[in-house]
């Protein structure tokens, strides 16, 4: 395993090793405008929602390793102290990243791209038309992290207004990932699309206790088939399998008795096991199956 010290390490370097970890992270295109209301539009992936009720979102704006110059949009959020921040999705990505160019400050990234900008209701700087979601936003706090190049500034940011395009709701009234369709960004040139297959629904109640890893029977633990996420998935069963049940598996399931005809019985329970808990509806026979390694 590689020990990086940041402290001796370029930061260019390390700022890489950084966002090759720390990913997928979701990208906040954000629009602001100067005092001469001067739009500018770029993007940011240091950047998350970390509160509700007030909502919050933050991102930072860092200072360029290369020079330790500071971007437009931290004057303008400095100045004027509102953003709109809007998501990406891929049918924007491209233009997205033309707005990474470090253009002239009265050159209007916009224009560039090919967005369109439309008012805002609440603030001055734009929205953008193509985002499927767009936020109003007041800056609360501007927090710096430091005076060297790489360092940010932590924007602290209030949404006073969402809007939400009516094509990315499902039937439920929510967001729907595949119609949101959005982009995350990863380090270098690399971006993933959190839609179709990329999307898992993985599905463990919060409120309701678990049996937990110590409660799994020692075949299990020591399974050289079953994989983590194998091993999340039954630990987090809210009762273990009833051994009556287990057993009359043996008797009842077909699978069952072809593997009993067999020498390495536990590795090919654990193999079907395996095979059923790929659909997380049916933890429970999964889990029967598993269990039954302990019994035969």
């Amino acid at each position: 395993m590689a020990v990086i010290d940041p402290k001796k390490i370029a930061t260019r370097d390390f700022h890489q090793f950084l966002l090759g970890a720390v990913a997928p992270r979701p990208i906040a295109f954000v629009s602001t405008v100067d005092e001469d209301g001067n739009p500018n539009l770029a993007p940011y992936s240091f950047f998350n929602a970390f509160s509700s009720n007030p909502p919050i979102l933050v991102f930072s704006s860092n200072r360029r390793v290369v020079d330790n110059t500071t971007k437009d949009t931290l004057a303008n959020v400095i100045a004027t102290k509102e953003v709109v921040i809007s998501v990406v999705n891929y049918d924007i990505v491209r233009q997205m990243t033309v707005t990474s160019v470090q253009f002239d400050s009265d050159i209007s990234e916009f224009e560039k791209a090919g967005l369109t900008p439309i008012p805002a209701e609440d603030v001055k700087p734009f929205l953008v038309k193509e985002s499927p979601v767009n936020m109003e936003c007041r800056v609360k706090e501007i927090q710096p992290l430091g005076g060297h190049g790489g360092a940010g500034h932590l924007i602290i940011c209030e949404v006073v207004k969402m809007h939400i395009k009516d094509e990315v709701i499902d039937e439920n009234g929510r967001i729907d990932p595949h119609k949101i369709d959005l982009m995350g960004r990863m380090g270098r040139a690399f971006y993933v699309r959190a839609s179709g297959d990329a999307i898992k629904t993985i599905v463990q109640p919060v409120t309701e206790l678990t049996i937990g890893y110590s409660a799994l029977p020692a075949s299990i633990k020591n399974s050289k088939v079953l994989s983590g996420n194998n091993i999340g998935q039954l630990a987090g069963l809210k009762e273990m399998p009833d051994k009556e049940e287990v057993m009359s598996l043996c008797e009842n399931d077909k699978a069952v008795k072809e593997i009993l005809k067999k020498d390495s019985v536990v590795e090919e329970l654990h193999k079907l096991s395996k095979a059923i808990l790929e659909d997380d509806s049916q933890r429970k026979y999964g889990a029967q199956i598993a269990w039954l390694g302990e019994y035969v």
